[in-house]
């Protein structure tokens, strides 16, 4: 079992990554954008986690907007959204995880948390870590996976 923090829009809130680190003891971590810095500065504190990530809208030009990963046997679609237009609804983006065979899409951009399974696809947005809006308090999500039996769980958590 595998078990990943997903983090996104830190927006130079460093303090709540580290907690969430510390709190989850992740295998791995996904930051889905905004900022890329905040993940490198959390790659240097946590150098024994493998990390990736993707750029957000804040984020500058990297070479890619997506990625699609390959964990315990899962396709993992991950993007920050805003070049799937993820604010006004999410057709574009769960298109763009069935032309990628993807069995989970992780997004950001919106900084609200959002969780489902829909046509055979897990979808999350771990809301915001850093700048959350509309009085929620910051947020991550953990995507557990398991090769052997095929589950793929998710779950969101909120920094007190």
């Amino acid at each position: 079992m595998k078990n990943i923090l997903v983090l996104s829009d830190s927006h130079g809130n460093l303090n709540n990554m580290i907690l969430a680190v510390k709190r989850m003891q992740p295998d791995g971590i996904i930051h889905l954008g905004d900022c890329w810095a905040d993940a490198e500065q959390l790659r240097k504190k946590f150098p024994r986690i493998p990390m990736e990530q993707v750029p957000g809208n804040c984020d500058g030009e990297h070479g890619f907007l997506e990625r699609v990963l390959e964990i315990e046997g899962r396709r993992v679609m991950i993007c920050h959204g805003h070049t799937r237009n993820v604010k006004a609804g999410l057709f574009l983006l769960e298109l763009a995880a069935q032309e990628q065979n993807a069995d989970v899409v992780l997004f950001g951009h919106t900084h609200r948390v959002f969780y489902d399974r829909h046509n055979g696809l897990t979808i999350l947005n771990p809301g915001s870590i850093g700048a959350p809006g509309g009085g929620n308090p910051p947020s991550y999500g953990t995507l557990a996976l398991d090769e052997g039996s095929g589950l793929a769980e998710i779950d969101v958590h909120f920094l007190e």
